[in-house]
């Protein structure tokens, strides 16, 4: 009696298995969908607190250097000289007071922001005329007032492109949190890079563009919005 043994086809090996290791696969962004939203939403929310973060920071300082015509080279030179320190050495010095969290991240990251930060708010608020600020105050307008409803609208669009450049930048640097293990997708990046696993690695790469960009773009609209009157100047 013969016997007639059926063997199973052999399973194609998935495009992000080691034989294959393709660099775009879909399967993979199927079968790693909430590692790959939970990085970007990660991304995302850090991103945001370090912007947060350096603008509340880098708008008394700006204050500071526009009143205080001595202290400008110096905040200035401060805020610049932060950026010069490597990720490599920040990062650690923050961990014994703020350990491996997330804190750590969002602290350096808005150091960071402040070099462009500050530079622009203190040339947005110098780009208002004089003669408003002067016109202002001949109508009542206090000083709380007078940077509130006067200056700081005139002084919006140099400083929404400050705060572009600021957060492009941020998107980026967002990737060396994976230093304390909270980098967004640079986790996956640093996992990418570590295994040699290529569809990771570029779908990490590509979603930091991607929100790059779309910062841009809601920042940009933003700056339309609250700055109508800007609309018909270039037109």
């Amino acid at each position: 009696m013969r016997v007639t043994l059926l063997v199973p086809a052999a399973t194609e090996p998935s495009c992000y298995s080691r034989l294959t290791n393709e660099w775009i696969c879909g399967q993979y962004l199927v079968d790693r969908q909430d590692e790959i939203v939970d990085a970007t939403v990660e991304h995302i929310w850090i991103t945001v607190a370090a912007v947060v973060f350096g603008v509340l920071i880098a708008f008394p300082l700006a204050l500071v250097a526009r009143r205080y015509p001595r202290l400008e080279s110096t905040i200035l030179g401060v805020s610049t000289g932060l950026y010069t320190i490597p990720s490599l050495a920040l990062f650690p010095l923050l961990v014994p007071f703020t350990g491996l969290t997330p804190t750590t991240v969002i602290i350096g990251l808005g150091l960071y922001a402040l070099t462009v930060l500050v530079r622009s708010m203190l040339e947005g608020f110098r780009s208002v005329p004089a003669e408003v600020r002067e016109s202002a105050t001949g109508l009542g307008y206090g000083a709380g007032r007078l940077l509130l409803r006067i200056e700081l609208p005139l002084a919006l669009p140099v400083i929404m492109a400050g705060l572009r450049v600021a957060t492009v930048s941020t998107v980026a640097l967002t990737t060396i949190g994976t230093l304390v293990s909270y980098g967004g997708l640079g986790n996956l990046i640093k996992d990418g890079v570590d295994t040699n696993f290529r569809a990771e690695l570029l779908t990490a790469a590509v979603l930091c563009v991607v929100l790059a960009v779309l910062f841009d773009a809601l920042i940009v609209l933003a700056q339309r919005l609250l700055t109508p009157w800007t609309r018909g100047v270039g037109a």
